[in-house]
């Protein structure tokens, strides 16, 4: 996945993108509004569109949304679709009782250790159904929602495949920098003290230093579509020595327009390779590709009800001129945290950021418009509390995995509701309670 300093910026401009602080006539705290509940939307497997753009099919070296120079389209919407005060996970459910362990899993000593000395006993659903069905060789489709443990239920088969087969080849796609540098990270502490090699190809870094670990021998390459298939023309990386591929996060790299990179660069990979698929959802799109390129694949969906039934959900009103005075009256509860706020557009968060620091309230950013750098010592500060607001376009709405988040802020409407659920569900995580607020403007 390559830079996008060549397309040209967005000239785009929002009237709800000034932050410009204007004392506030009606009051700055804004106003959460309940609409009737018989008009709620079921979220259950809904794909509805709010907008009708597709994302651009250039590669991105951040993962971020192609803007195109034209402005954001605005999305129609229906905001009843954002409030559910009475989340279904108020109600306890019934612990998931594992047909395995893992040494049930039989596999190397060394990884079941490693798994034990990071304190994990039991596997999670996916892990316990899923596992089996890789050790055995066979194609698999994961359905599952980030926080599931679906890293670990395809590295740690494909770990011990490597450990008995000396001569595999991973190659592992995802959808954006954050969440290849997260495998990575995971990679690491399964595979400790295992003499296996691995190495992350992502855009936005210097290309140079990955040229360079790929004349190493790797048994994993993780990385970006865009990025991969630059490299593979480069012949720096040969698809024909790949016996093993994971599409991780598929609709999300499907919905940013990757998919012909995605095709290319499974085109090229040995026909006997085995495909690993995980989605959250599974569009018409996805199932193409599940048809075309993999051999009879096993299903196991561990899917709950949508996110968006188990997290708490409401609306604040405001008016465009005092949009920034409404978000800041938020943040001056006690209750919000640890924070993250969604923007349309890479300038605007990033002066959003700005104006937030200004007014008293530590925030990072991340956008496609900054560097790898940079936005890992952005989610750093976040994760380790020295922010407390960190926002960013839907760049980060997948493969940023930070523990207590407890509010979610769309500060601009998502285009799609796929892109809605995948920003709620940053809070909310396992068993803790999350709250996502949605801002819509008042008419």
């Amino acid at each position: 996945m390559q830079t996008n300093n060549s397309r040209r910026p967005s000239t785009g401009r929002r009237p709800s993108s000034d932050f410009s602080r204007r004392p506030s006539s009606a009051g700055a705290g804004g106003e959460r509004r309940s609409f009737n509940r018989d008009t709620q939307a079921s979220t259950g497997g809904d794909r509805r569109r709010f907008g009708t753009r597709r994302p651009s099919s250039s590669r991105s070296g951040g993962g971020a949304r192609p803007s195109g120079g034209r402005g954001r389209k605005q999305p129609s919407f229906d905001p009843s679709q954002y409030i559910n005060k009475n989340p279904v996970s108020a109600t306890p459910e019934v612990a998931y009782q594992p047909k395995h362990t893992f040494r049930d899993f039989k596999l190397d000593k060394q990884i079941s250790d490693n798994v034990l000395a990071l304190g994990i006993e039991n596997p999670s659903p996916i892990q316990d159904q899923i596992i089996p069905l890789i050790i055995e060789g066979k194609d698999v489709i994961g359905l599952a929602e980030t926080g599931t443990g679906k890293t670990a239920a395809f590295l740690l088969p494909l770990i011990d495949k490597t450990m008995r087969e000396k001569n595999q080849v991973t190659l592992i796609l995802t959808p954006t920098r954050e969440l290849a540098l997260q495998i990575e990270a995971e990679f690491r502490k399964f595979g400790a003290n295992l003499k296996q090699f691995s190495t992350t190809c992502v855009g936005g870094t210097n290309i140079n230093p990955q040229l360079r670990a790929l004349r190493r021998n790797n048994h994993f390459i993780i990385g970006t579509p865009g990025r991969i298939l630059d490299l593979i023309e480069r012949k720096a990386l040969r698809p024909n020595i790949i016996t093993n591929v994971v599409l991780d996060e598929a609709d999300r790299m499907l919905d940013m327009g990757f998919i012909h990179d995605m095709r290319k660069i499974l085109a090229g990979v040995s026909a006997n390779r085995q495909t690993l698929f995980f989605s959250a959802t599974m569009t018409d799109e996805a199932e193409r590709l599940v048809n075309d390129f993999m051999r009879n694949p096993k299903t196991i969906s561990v899917k709950k009800s949508d996110t968006t039934k188990s997290i708490a959900q409401d609306v604040v009103l405001f008016e465009h001129t005092h949009k920034f005075d409404t978000l800041l009256a938020l943040l001056s509860k006690d209750e919000l945290k640890r924070v993250i706020i969604f923007g349309s557009m890479k300038h605007s968060v990033e002066k959003l950021s700005q104006e937030l620091y200004k007014n008293g309230i530590k925030a990072e950013s991340i956008h496609g418009n900054k560097s790898h750098g940079q936005r890992q010592r952005s989610l750093n500060a976040f994760k380790s509390g020295q922010a407390r607001v960190l926002v960013a376009t839907d760049v980060a709405a997948r493969g940023i995995h930070v523990d207590n988040v407890t509010h979610v802020i769309n500060y601009d409407l998502p285009n799609t509701f796929d892109d809605y659920v995948h920003r709620i569900g940053r809070t909310g995580r396992g068993t803790m309670r999350g709250e996502a607020l949605t801002f819509v403007p008042r008419h």
